[in-house]
């Protein structure tokens, strides 16, 4: 991700609060505070520059869009109190509440939306979450650098009214305005020199401090129109892995985990299983092949034959938590989406080695001359021992050397756009919103998300031409198509399917996972004891 100067104010503003936004005291359930695990350093709490789940879960206690969606993935108003569409589906107005206000007691208007919408779409910023302002009309053309922001398809008629006109019909755009990338932000507080002396949001919480490394802490808002919905006084985001959080869990330091590790999973069905709550989700993990660079860029046969040397069963197998192995992209659940698949997914194990053989040796390659790579992820023990799966896979099947490098999470995040570095990467895509398009968007040439530097002008075309589908049917027809397409050129290797899973303290209520993976604070409440 490029780092901006606004980008910076907030690493600025985070420092400062560590030094002097609280005592460094830990919370506890005693004093209304919740103690949640988070696995990794959260990249950024600026909206625009968020790139990772880690930022996205404290960005959702923060702040608050034109919408906002339930425990079972719902869409609620949000700052909107109501909206409406017009026929054509293109065109959206939204009534603003009169209550919503900053948390520096400043009302939310229409134009707030505007301008932080504005930022998103400017290239200037390099927003690693601008492609989901896609839709809005006139953002492809801001992204590409030939229109000015301003000319960004969103109005103000007044303070409490904002008219959003969309390039094609979206059904999912309320969705949509829950992500991040659609949240206001307080423009102020991001052109003063230096940082802000006091953190300015608009949703159930406020920041308090920022520890990197260790942990980030919220308070409620008492600016929150719905703040007799929160019931929780602070949230403590402690940072740790999943090994680290699970013996905090057990040793009654953290309220709610972010992920279990595979390795306890006999212990917890034995000892505590009703405070394992597993869900599946929209989420997809899979390995990025450099396109740009390397054996893979030019060798399509080699990129089918080592996607082919994944035994996905046995992958499966050993995954603790029923996740599914993954033959496509998009994954099933998604709304109004047939799941599709390599057309060799039914290959029986001997037929399947034998033609990832095949393939391997018209590549170029063989036991005597053998393909060497190197695959990067991030630092976490599960994915660690995933790839040392797969690698042994790749080895025994086609006698591929595979060097295997970790880095921790936000040097990670920074080398995955480095393809010198590598010529296989891990990532995974968590959908922003329930809508295939979510998933295979980061794959167009010029996606900030398309690590691989995939670029095929047809598969392009596809989605340029279901962005124009009005019918819903036809619509999914054509993603299918693209995805099919995208499959066929083997720029990604998908693994598996996710699935949440975090371990709850049975005192807490409203710990209830919904079909994007969120479990937003203020659903949390504690029991009565």
């Amino acid at each position: 991700m490029v780092q901006t100067r606004a980008a910076g104010l907030f690493l600025a503003l985070s420092l400062a609060l560590a030094i002097t936004g609280c005592n460094g005291q830990t919370s506890t359930p005693g004093n209304a505070g919740l103690r949640r695990g988070i696995g990794g350093e959260p990249s950024s709490l600026d909206p625009a520059h968020a790139a990772d789940n880690y930022s996205f879960e404290v960005l959702r206690d923060l702040y608050e869009g034109l919408t906002t969606d339930g425990p079972n993935g719902e869409i609620l108003p949000g700052v909107a109190k109501s909206w409406t569409v017009d026929p054509t589906g293109t065109e959206y107005t939204f009534e603003l509440r009169p209550d919503a206000e900053w948390s520096n007691g400043k009302p939310i208007v229409a134009q707030d939306f505007i301008d932080a919408w504005r930022r998103v779409v400017d290239p200037r910023e390099a927003s690693p979450v601008a492609d989901d302002l896609r839709v809005i009309l006139g953002a492809g053309a801001i992204l590409e650098g030939k229109s000015a922001p301003e000319t960004l398809g969103a109005y103000a008629p007044s303070a409490s009214k904002l008219i959003v006109k969309l390039e094609k019909s979206a059904p999912y755009l309320p969705q949509l305005l829950t992500h991040s990338a659609a949240f206001p932000v307080y423009m102020p507080s991001l052109t003063k020199a230096g940082a802000p002396k006091l953190w300015v949001s608009n949703g159930p919480y406020v920041l308090s401090a920022w520890y990197p490394g260790t942990r980030v802490t919220l308070t409620r808002n008492a600016r929150y129109w719905d703040k007799a919905s929160v019931h929780v006084k602070e949230i403590e985001y402690q940072i740790a892995d999943e090994i680290s959080q699970y013996a905090r869990y057990r040793a009654g330091q953290l309220d709610i985990t972010d992920s279990v590790p595979p390795s306890a999973i006999t212990t917890i069905q034995e000892n505590i299983p009703s405070e394992l709550v597993v869900a599946p989700f929209l989420a997809t993990a899979y390995y990025g092949l450099n396109l740009s660079m390397g054996p893979f860029a030019e060798n399509l046969p080699l990129r089918q034959s080592i996607a082919m040397a994944i035994d996905r069963k046995l992958l499966s197998k050993s995954l603790a938590f029923g996740q599914v192995g993954a033959y496509g992209f998009v994954p099933p659940g998604t709304s109004n989406y047939t799941p599709q698949s390599w057309p060799w997914r039914d290959l029986g194990d001997t037929e399947r080695i034998n033609e990832a053989r095949r393939l391997y040796a018209a590549a170029g390659y063989s036991r005597e001359r053998p393909l060497h790579i190197r695959l990067l992820f991030n630092s976490n023990p599960y994915i660690k021992n995933t790839a040392i799966v797969i690698a042994q896979m790749w080895r025994e099947t086609l006698g591929i050397e595979t060097a295997l490098t970790d880095e921790e999470y936000r040097v990670f995040l920074q080398s995955r756009h480095d393809r010198s570095r590598w010529d296989v990467v891990r990532l995974g895509w968590t959908a922003d919103y329930d809508d295939a398009s979510n998933f295979l968007d980061i794959f167009r040439k010029y996606a900030n998300n398309n690590d691989t530097g995939y670029s095929n002008p047809s598969f392009d075309g596809l989605l340029d031409e279901a962005a124009q589908q009005s019918d819903p049917i036809r619509r999914s027809r054509i993603l299918e198509k693209a995805e099919r397409k995208m499959l066929g050129d083997y720029p990604i290797l998908p693994l598996y399917f996710y699935v949440s899973k975090r371990l709850v303290k049975p005192y807490i209520q409203g710990a209830r996972v919904n079909p994007l993976n969120r479990m937003p604070s203020k659903s949390l409440s504690f029991a009565d004891r």
